[in-house]
């Protein structure tokens, strides 16, 4: 009797065993299973994803086996959708910039070699032969500055263009780029106040560029603003400086106000309205390449001020 005793709990433990092995058995073929289901949905995502269908995702619980690969593969499928919204906005773009630069160009070149050849088989003489001529050189140039701001567009936007960015005292450089536009001011009868501190002011810029956006911001006024008076400030706040660039034109409207940065973007869309649509995108992007930022605010025909914002240079103390 002992002996059957003695015999019965190792037989009840053997077959505890055997229902834990069994259990055991059945929950792991259940979870290789689920598995290889969720590697077939995984393929068939990547199938699909792989036609085109970018919007897929692969849905998984945090406790899942295949959870981080999950989601791993989806900040890849979102990042590759990024890539592909972006390619698309850029051929639209550059489809776009086909189209102007079609007519921008050809227009012009057309009407310069209308002028030229009227000139040169005497269809016109004497003074208005020289007029047709002036024209003709009028305009060449300004098909060259066309094409300058184009060649400049794809410069930055191959990301060929290079940046010798260093620390500079900003007071002296722009008052040698304001001093060259006084005369230009005064004979296209603009007022003019400038007002630069005479405290030190120190940022790390690239001189050129900075002196691109300057000059951009000014000839904007002067071309497009038909305004009569023009301010340029600089003023220092606590951990950045701001050069504004002010004029009392025509401005730009409360609709064209958050479009003015954007490539190949005209507030005016008529075409006999000069511009490539280029250059504020060229002086944003400018600016953001010196850690820098610029905005607009527009009251028409009352005041038009760009802002261009850039981190001072902390004075070290002793």
């Amino acid at each position: 009797m002992d002996g059957i005793y003695v015999k019965l709990p190792l037989l009840v433990t053997v077959v505890v065993i055997a229902i834990i092995a069994v259990i055991s058995t059945l929950l792991l073929f259940r979870k290789m299973r689920n598995f290889k289901l969720k590697l077939k949905d995984i393929s068939e995502t990547l199938d699909d994803i792989a036609h085109g269908n970018s919007n897929r995702k692969l849905l998984a619980k945090p406790s899942d086996m295949t959870s981080m690969i999950c989601y791993k593969m989806n900040d890849i499928v979102l990042e590759f959708r990024e890539q592909v919204i972006d390619l698309k906005r850029a051929e639209k773009t550059n489809s776009q910039l086909m189209t102007s630069l079609s007519h921008d160009v050809r227009t012009p070149l057309t009407t310069l070699i209308g002028y030229l050849d009227a000139a040169q088989k005497g269809i016109v003489v004497g003074t208005e032969r020289e007029e047709y001529i002036e024209t003709a050189r009028l305009r060449a140039h300004d098909m060259k500055d066309y094409v300058d701001v184009l060649f400049e567009w794809f410069k930055l936007n191959s990301n060929e263009e290079t940046f010798a960015i260093q620390e500079v005292e900003l007071a002296e450089p722009t008052r040698n780029i304001l001093k060259d536009w006084i005369p230009i001011f005064e004979n296209n009868g603009l007022d003019f106040d400038i007002e630069i501190p005479e405290k030190r002011i120190k940022v790390n810029l690239d001189t050129d560029a900075y002196a691109r956006i300057i000059n951009n911001l000014i000839q904007n006024v002067i071309s497009h603003s038909r305004a009569s008076h023009i301010k340029i400030k600089i003023s220092l706040l606590t951990a950045s400086i701001i050069i504004s660039v002010a004029d009392n034109g025509k401005g730009i409207s409360k609709q064209d106000l958050p479009h003015v940065f954007e490539r190949l973007y005209k507030c005016d869309t008529a075409r006999s309205e000069k511009g490539s649509g280029l250059g504020l995108s060229i002086i944003q992007q400018l600016v953001e390449k010196m850690d820098g930022s610029i905005t607009v605010q527009s009251e028409p025909y009352q005041r038009t001020e760009f802002i261009v914002r850039f981190p001072l240079i902390e004075e070290k103390t002793c």
